[in-house]
């Protein structure tokens, strides 16, 4: 048996289930359906079937979740790339109606991902339920401005067929448009057409929804005066960005009208803030102690997002996040490259009880207690592959590390390096990338702007999302270039293993 789709159950039905299903029936579910997925993979799947061979399973001995947790694990290196796109889909084959989304992996080699609608409509689940859950209420019409990129990446085609099929599902009010990453385009829709609505809902990735909140005025647009909601996704934020944009946009009510999404191109719209993880969040973000309790020893913010186990299911291997969901290509215990933790809605109860906090009693505070929901919980606080994101964009270590080893550079610096995303006080995110010279080799501007001018071409030659970045906002995703003496303690001490990426070590 095969995770629901719209012939399955009805998109009301499961919308009822969110809101009244208990903690305990979740758990069931996200117990039993991967149990059923797995079971249909292994006999209608060429390439798992082989894989499984392969391990030496046999799938009739896995009759309980204790023995799928057992299962070996895939991943896009081990198993996607290991067999030919139809051996990896249901049957051994692709023809049927799909739709395509090309990734990148750690080499830069893109990797598509090919969806049916099944993805589209469970997705439309959490727009219809983010729809309905306005603080402004439904009475009105909606302006959805689709701020993702419209190109060969999930983010922009996916969700505007989502809030499309919500809309047409339930007759509500949406006007949808999709400029994409064109803010000219939204700051003129901004001008031109919210007016004629009762609220916007703006969808863009963090730093993204940023800039739009920041040009908004040189651009004669006093986002205060409409009824604004956002929907973000792609990244991580802290709480202070969050509120950064609450005070710059007068947003009425975050906990209602904010939203990050936990997704990627291998499966969709994995998992979701809500009203009730938003909360946790906030509230672990006053306590220390509760912070630990909750997210053990991570040293920044994850994001916390609950997810629908009819649709998926997630386990965490030591730190490593695994999922188990269907697509044209079903995914069984998949390493997504991320780290983090699972729990269900009662074990993050008793986490709350046990340092005096009463969820019901908190969101009644926030005017949100008819929105809590008992789905479980996923955090992801970084990626494992070694990456950093900017803009929405990965950024790879081997591109910056094919610049650096140009011939104009070669006798100036030795290659080493480490990249780093950060956020200033203005919340405005940028990247640095520390460059390590050679013996008795003095940094200068020059030399700077050569590594600079370098890296930014070889970005532009080779990452996709990063080229499509910077046709809108340039100077925002050029990098910040440092030149340290060579076995520098701070990047490059010797004798370890070096470190091509750091995280920002800050909440």
């Amino acid at each position: 048996m095969r995770p629901l789709t719209k012939k399955d159950l009805s998109a009301d039905k499961i919308l009822h289930f969110l809101k009244n299903k208990k903690s305990d029936f979740w758990s069931r579910e996200r117990e039993n359906r991967p149990l059923k997925l797995f079971h249909e993979a292994a006999h209608r799947v060429p390439a798992y079937k082989d894989f499984l061979r392969k391990h030496r399973v046999d799938p009739a001995k896995i009759k309980t979740f204790k023995d799928f947790e057992l299962l070996p694990t895939t991943d896009k290196k081990s198993y996607l790339r290991e067999y030919p796109l139809e051996k990896l889909a249901w049957d051994g084959h692709l023809n049927k109606p799909i739709v395509y989304t090309s990734t990148s992996g750690s080499t830069g080699e893109p990797f598509y991902f090919p969806r049916e609608q099944k993805l589209d409509w469970q997705y439309s689940i959490l727009a219809e339920e983010f729809l309905k859950n306005s603080s402004y209420g439904t009475g009105g019409p909606t302006l959805v401005i689709v701020g993702f990129g419209m190109g060969v990446w999930i983010g922009g085609i996916i969700t505007y067929k989502a809030f499309e099929i919500a809309a047409q599902r339930s007759n509500l009010p949406v006007s949808i448009i999709t400029p994409g990453t064109n803010k000219s385009e939204i700051f003129h829709a901004l001008r031109n057409i919210a007016s004629y609505y009762n609220q916007v809902i703006l969808i863009g990735y963090p730093p993204f929804i940023k800039d739009l909140v920041d040009e908004a005025p040189k651009e004669g647009i006093n986002l205060k005066k409409i009824n604004l909601r956002i929907l973000f996704a792609a990244e991580s934020f802290s709480e202070k960005f969050r509120d950064y944009i609450i005070k710059k946009t007068n947003l009425k009510n975050p906990y209602l009208n904010t939203l990050n999404i936990y997704g990627t191109a291998d499966i969709g719209a994995m998992a979701y803030e809500t009203p009730t993880s938003i909360l946790v969040r906030r509230l672990a973000m006053k306590s220390q102690k509760l912070f630990k309790d909750i997210f053990h020893n991570v040293n920044k913010t994850p994001t916390l997002a609950e997810y629908n186990p009819f649709f998926i299911t997630f386990e965490a291997q030591g730190e490593d996040i695994l999922l188990t969901g269907d697509n044209t290509i079903p995914l069984i215990r998949y390493s997504i490259g991320d780290h983090g933790g699972v729990m269900s809605f009662s074990e993050l109860d008793k986490k709350l009880k046990s340092n005096g906090i009463d969820l019901k009693r908190e969101a009644r505070k926030i005017d949100a207690e008819k929105n809590l929901s008992e789905t479980p919980f996923v955090y992801v606080y970084e990626r494992k592959d070694l990456s950093t994101k900017l803009y929405g964009a990965i950024i790879y270590p081997e591109h910056i590390r094919e610049a650096l080893q140009h011939e104009k550079l070669e006798t100036f610096v030795t290659g080493k390096f480490t990249l780093m995303t950060k956020t200033n006080k203005k919340q405005n995110q940028f990247m640095e990338v520390h460059v390590e010279l050679k013996p008795k080799i003095r940094g200068s501007k020059y030399l700077e702007k050569l590594c600079h001018d370098l890296i930014v071409e070889s970005l532009l030659l080779r990452n996709a999302e990063y080229r499509n970045n910077y046709s809108s906002v340039p100077h925002k995703i050029k990098p910040k270039m440092f030149l340290w003496p060579h076995g520098h303690h701070l990047h490059f001490k010797p004798g370890i293993k070096q470190k091509w990426v750091k995280k920002e070590n800050k909440k």
